[in-house]
């Protein structure tokens, strides 16, 4: 079983728009392309939103590419592949 907390992400690239009393954040891992969207209070803080937005990531990504554990993994594309 595939557990969120063992998808190492590098980067993460966050959007904060705010929308009445409100903050939406989106969260990027910029090497799979998949994107993750919340709601927050401005009054957490920056540092928590983003944590917790990369917390749902991390979960995401689990669920869709079981294959992406740990910062070993190859590129997603088609270069330097070992064709053995």
């Amino acid at each position: 079983m595939v557990n969120s907390s063992d998808i190492n992400l590098r980067e993460v690239l966050y959007e904060f728009i705010s929308v009445g009393r409100y903050m939406r954040v989106n969260a990027i891992d910029p090497r799979t392309g998949i994107e993750v969207t919340m709601i927050a209070d401005p009054r957490y803080g920056e540092t928590l939103i983003k944590r917790l937005a990369a917390r749902k990531l991390a979960y995401v990504i689990s669920k869709r590419r079981p294959g992406l554990l740990n910062s070993q993994q190859r590129p997603l594309g088609g270069r330097g592949q070992n064709k053995d």
